[in-house]
């Protein structure tokens, strides 16, 4: 295979059959999954693209539209695509499921078993399930020289699909409470298709897990992070591709050299388990990668690429600042402030800025996190009279929440059982579930101050809340009366008198189109964000380099997506050369946004 003079695809010519790409929302694996798919199906290949992701472009980034089917991809020989829909999956994985018990069990049971099954795990699990049906049947893909899945499965769920109880009637026989996976059971006469799908994946010779990052400290931290969790299950065969690596030539323009500078000071301090990976850098790209022509363009040399900053005048008038935000939120005294996004947008840069200005404002702020990195401290770095920073330590109260459930419900448990209760507690459900109390805690503070917190229970788990009081108690495993704070906290947080939750989001498709989602998910829990906050834009900053320029250029249509269609209120955070850490940092942040803007 000859791929034209492009080492950026080099490594696809000894490129297994399976092609696995996996990384945290927004860092580029549909791009760099479909430039795979292009390039190997350009070099004679015929190639099979899957995409399991619940906010896949695959259709706008191939220009063709896809079904559940294989279908020909436009103006590229050989390669057809599909996308899974994880929402319809994860529908008829819970109706096979809940069925039986419509019209046996009362109508709130039912709702609240279907919430339980509304989770992150649910879609996955589903989502695999359809891939399995697929790979699983050989005269399915027997056409194909290469099958590549845009969004791997976690290690969670292959762990889960490893454990001998899954397979048997334990979950649909016990009564001590299911993860937000549900019964396995549902799944039980795909058992062997998982077998073989999960044997395919740790094989090296068949298969090869891409690891996609950004030279970005908390990509490259979540790549290492899912490294060693799919290496420790057997999926050793892995290579990093590390998407947007920007470099100038030279010092004339503050702002790219200091986004050069950090890029590189990112991919400097990688973590030794990723230096270690075979490994590939993708060029910043201003205009991201829409159209097959653009894919193709990403295996052009450097000299050969054009880059078209030409674009119309952009219009912020309705976008307000990051001041006018803060004076807005000052009005009401008090209350609770949440920032919430998918890891990378900022929202810990957000939340710390806006306690910051409230508190030089004159009101007493309390500023805590649910984050298990607890980057906050780092965040503010200092110390204002009015302002007190804490954190709420997800890892002690998910510790304690697991050791109080196999104490009670897993005393009783063989151990295939309990080892099938230990795996569904590592559900990242578990984790906010247990969080529920410090969480409810802390929010009935806002009775008296601010309090501004950092991350925060999906929609989905805050329905939880909204059951019957011993549907309460089954979902925290607890047969203890709960606290008034946690019977207080859905009240709370639906109060806009109370609660006002923010958005955070980046002005590029995948963050835009996930906080869409999350927005989705609260108002199923009748919760309506007060704003959303796009951060780290650069049509907000002052830069003359030519492609942050056309970069600029290309956020404008995702700016106009927020405030047209998904927010009531949308603040442009501009891109700033100084990181946001110290008070300094963060003071500069609302006279950036208020010159800006």
């Amino acid at each position: 295979m000859h791929f034209h003079s492009a080492p950026v695809m080099d490594w696809l010519a000894t490129a297994p059959r399976f092609l696995f790409f996996t990384g945290k929302g927004g860092v580029g694996k549909t791009s760099l999954s479909c430039a795979s798919a292009v390039a190997l199906a350009d070099a004679g290949k015929r190639v099979l693209l899957i995409s399991t992701d619940p906010a896949s472009n695959l259709d706008e980034v191939l220009e063709t539209p896809l079904s559940p089917q294989p279908t020909a991809v436009r103006s590229v020989a050989n390669l057809q695509a599909l996308n899974i829909d994880p929402e319809a999956a994860a529908r008829e994985y819970r109706e096979r499921i809940v069925g039986p018990y419509r019209g046996i069990l009362p109508d709130a049971a039912v709702k609240s078993i279907e919430e339980q099954l509304s989770g992150a795990c649910t879609v996955e699990i589903a989502s695999f399930n359809e891939f399995t049906r697929l790979i699983a049947d050989e005269s399915a893909i027997a056409d194909y020289d290469h099958v590549i899945l845009d969004t791997a499965p976690t290690g969670h769920t292959l762990r889960l699909l490893s454990l001998p109880a899954a397979w048997n009637d334990f979950i649909a026989e016990n009564k001590t409470g299911n993860s937000c996976l549900g019964p396995l059971a549902g799944l039980k006469e795909q058992r062997h298709a998982y077998e073989k799908t999960v044997a395919a994946l740790q094989d090296a010779a068949r298969t090869l897990l891409v690891l996609v990052t950004r030279p970005e400290k908390s990509a490259l931290k979540e790549a290492a992070r899912a490294s060693a969790e799919l290496s420790g299950l057997g999926m050793k065969n892995q290579r990093l591709i590390v998407n947007g690596v920007f470099t100038v030539s030279d010092d004339s323009d503050a702002l790219a050299s200091s986004f050069a500078r950090r890029c590189a000071r990112s991919l400097e301090q990688m973590r030794e388990a990723l230096q270690s990976l075979p490994k590939t850098e993708v060029r910043f790209r201003p205009t991201g990668f829409l159209g097959v022509a653009s894919l193709r363009a990403m295996r052009a040399p450097l000299n050969e690429e054009k880059t078209n900053s030409s674009s119309e005048p952009f219009v912020l008038d309705s976008l307000l600042s990051l001041e006018a935000l803060a004076q807005e939120l000052s009005q009401s005294g008090r209350g609770v402030i949440m920032t919430m996004g998918k890891g990378g947008v900022g929202k810990t840069t957000v939340a710390a800025a806006l306690a910051v200005r409230l508190a030089e404002l004159g009101h007493q702020v309390l500023l805590s996190t649910t984050d298990p990195a607890a980057h906050l401290v780092d965040a503010v770095n200092g110390s204002l009279p009015n302002l007190h920073v804490s954190r709420i330590d997800p890892a002690a109260e998910t510790k304690a929440h697991i050791e109080r459930t196999l104490t009670t419900a897993g005393s009783k448990l063989d151990a295939d059982g309990r080892a099938l209760l230990e795996e569904e507690l590592r559900s990242p459900c578990t984790e906010e579930v247990a969080v529920f109390t410090a969480f409810a805690r802390t929010v009935a503070e806002g009775k008296d101050q601010f309090v501004v917190l950092d991350t925060a229970p999906t929609g989905h788990t805050l329905l939880l809340l909204d059951a019957t009081e011993s549907y309460h108690r089954e979902v925290l495993r607890s047969t203890s009366d709960l606290p008034e704070a946690v019977r207080e906290l859905l009240p709370r947080l639906r109060d806009p008198n109370y609660t006002r939750v923010l958005l955070v989001t980046l002005p590029e498709a995948t963050p835009v189109h996930e906080a869409a989602q999350l927005q989705v998910d609260l108002k199923r829990a009748a919760i309506t964000p007060y704003a959303w906050v796009i951060n780290q834009s650069f049509a907000g900053a002052m830069t003359s380099n030519i492609a942050l320029q056309a970069r600029a250029a290309n956020e404008q249509r995702f700016i106009k997506e927020v405030v047209e269609q998904f927010a009531m209120k949308t603040v442009l955070m501009p891109w700033q050369a100084q990181e946001p850490t110290g008070l300094e940092a963060l003071r500069g942040l609302f006279i950036a946004t208020s010159n800006s803007l």
